[in-house]
């Protein structure tokens, strides 16, 4: 297959979105853990380490730029072919879709849509002051002091944000819909790729299936967390 078919075939368009799909639930492994510093109930102090870590070093910044790339092919592609299965009356990824299929199997470009609603805001609270110092950044907030250098403290930024019910509602809300995107998309991915005989499909189901649940709930519990004061 040639550079070109990479996306402009159908099976082409469905590697690319696989391959960007385990690429982005690597992501969402890293980021889990990072996030998780919180818990460590020290004020913040791991948790911006592990942060300004990610945003000062070349390798994490290089890789970050490959997130975005990922994100974009992976939403573009997956439009694409969801415009090209109704037209054919097929299926996304590499999953049939029958009778007895899920809802969620069926709604994954709705998932997708509330999703990227979700990363849109996400960016502006987060991504954007940190980096840019734009628009999300909260006046007021301390700065984090690291060997000597003031940062932006991401952990009060965390802690301003999910003060407003509504936000930590809509991030819950948004929790759920990755939590349906990786029930299905986790094995579809794998099966695209080609790994969908017998012995392998039952265990990468059961790794997908646990994989959409305890993600998205470690992310839910963040924002519930700030807000009901669960971490200092």
């Amino acid at each position: 297959m040639s550079f070109k078919h990479m996306f402009t075939s159908s099976v082409g368009k469905k590697l690319v979105m696989a391959f960007t799909g385990i690429f982005l639930i690597l992501f969402l492994v890293v980021h889990a853990g990072l996030n998780a510093c919180i818990w460590a109930n020290d004020n913040g102090l791991m948790f911006n380490k592990a942060a300004h870590f990610m945003g000062s070093f070349v390798v994490p910044r290089v890789l970050e730029i490959g997130l975005f790339l990922g994100i974009f092919l992976h939403i573009i592609q997956g439009y694409m072919v969801t415009l090209e299965n109704r037209s054919k009356r097929s299926v996304g990824y590499a999953v049939n879709y029958s009778k007895g299929s899920k809802w969620y199997s069926r709604s994954m470009a709705i998932l997708g849509t509330l999703l990227l609603m979700f990363l849109i805001m996400h960016i502006y609270h987060f991504w954007t002051p940190s980096r840019l110092g734009g628009v999300g950044n909260i006046q007021g907030l301390k700065t984090f002091e690291l060997n000597g250098t003031e940062y932006h403290n991401l952990y009060a930024e965390m802690q301003a944000v999910f003060q407003n019910p509504l936000v930590v509602l809509l991030y819950v809300l948004a929790c759920g819909s990755l939590a349906y995107h990786l029930a299905h998309g986790f094995q579809s991915a794998f099966k695209t790729i080609g790994i969908h005989n017998k012995r392998y499909h039952a265990i990468i189901s059961s790794i997908g299936y646990g994989f959409a649940i305890l993600i998205p709930l470690a992310f839910a519990m963040m924002p519930i967390s700030f807000y009901f004061n669960l971490v200092k």
